[in-house]
């Protein structure tokens, strides 16, 4: 079994794969290009086209990340070929950090304070109950089903969407369109877990940011695509110098993904006052974990086991 890894920090990837499969010859995309053309699989992140089209007889890739739109875009990437990605493999728990902490951020109103601290005001709002801050998690899959428990055991009445139907325990579950609209009309906080995919492209637009409650808050760990930000700069409301104050229908936004990366320096985000902007590191992936993932990904490959594929189609 010949492995060709390529992603940042490759060699670190390729020796660690290695100690995991002792009988795979694993080398990184820096190898001749005669080497290259010998892989039987790619464990990759973003790869170029030209890469995707090297291998003479690639019989596997596995995806070195859970988002598979950039892979699934790539005009180089070769029909028929099974895709894996990670599931989970420790972002979870991370992207539930990043979730929580955005959603007491709003919740104990220190997104007023800062603001307050800018003008020497000193001024206490009353606390909301947990039980009366109900948020929305958009995306049943690995990673949202654990993020939605984790927000679930802090104590929030949490509700979960999926484009079909499922069931957890602790979580108010709702699908299709219908169910979208029911949850969006609920909801005080509403966490974006969804992969990017042509239908969920500007899921959050106009029409949907309306139906949110009067003061409602966005967080998005997931996918740049899904929000229309020019709608979502309009229920924001003004973000012009003195008007820190005047909340717009939604109240703020906590953005850790975007179309573009890094974000373009002319993006009014980067400057409004109740947008909070980090750069794509809510749910790094944990070495260890993805790596054994990956190697049971490859062993499954070539000994004909069982296992989940990417649907191209679907888009996850």
């Amino acid at each position: 079994m010949k492995v060709l890894v390529h992603i940042d920090d490759a060699e670190r990837w390729r020796d660690a794969l290695a100690e995991r499969l002792p009988n795979a010859e694993v080398f990184t995309s820096s190898a001749p290009a005669e080497k290259r053309r010998e892989a039987d699989y790619l464990a990759v992140w973003k790869p170029s086209a030209e890469l995707l089209g090297e291998p003479e007889r690639l019989k596997g890739i596995v995806n070195l990340g859970a988002g598979v739109d950039a892979l699934l875009g790539n005009p180089g990437l070769p029909t028929g070929v099974p895709i894996v990605k990670l599931r989970d493999a420790g972002m979870a728990e991370l992207i539930g950090d990043y979730v929580r902490y955005g959603i007491l951020h709003f919740q104990r109103d220190f997104d007023r304070y800062r603001r307050q601290q800018a003008r020497c005001d000193w001024h206490e709002h009353a606390v909301v109950d947990k039980v009366d801050w109900p948020v929305g998690v958009l995306g049943l899959g690995a990673i949202g089903a654990k993020v939605a428990a984790m927000v679930a055991a802090d104590g929030f009445p949490v509700h979960g969407w999926s484009r079909s139907e499922k069931s957890l325990e602790g979580i108010s579950c709702h699908h299709g369109e219908a169910g979208l609209d029911e949850l969006l009309g609920r909801v005080r906080s509403l966490v974006l877990l969804l992969p990017d995919t042509p239908a969920t492209r500007h899921v959050i637009d106009a029409a949907a940011l309306a139906k949110l409650p009067e003061g409602a808050t966005l967080i998005n760990p997931g996918r740049g695509s899904l929000i229309d930000e020019a709608a979502l700069l309009d229920a924001l409301g003004p973000e012009r110098e003195g008007k820190e104050d005047t909340e717009g229908r939604l109240r703020g936004a906590l953005l850790d993904a975007f179309p573009a990366e890094p974000l373009p320096e002319a993006s009014p985000l980067w400057r409004h006052p109740r947008v909070w902007v980090t750069p794509h590191m809510a749910g790094p992936t944990p070495l260890g974990a993805a790596l054994d993932q990956v190697a049971e990904a490859l062993l499954a490959f070539e000994t004909g086991e069982a296992i989940h594929t990417v649907d191209p189609e679907a888009g996850y």
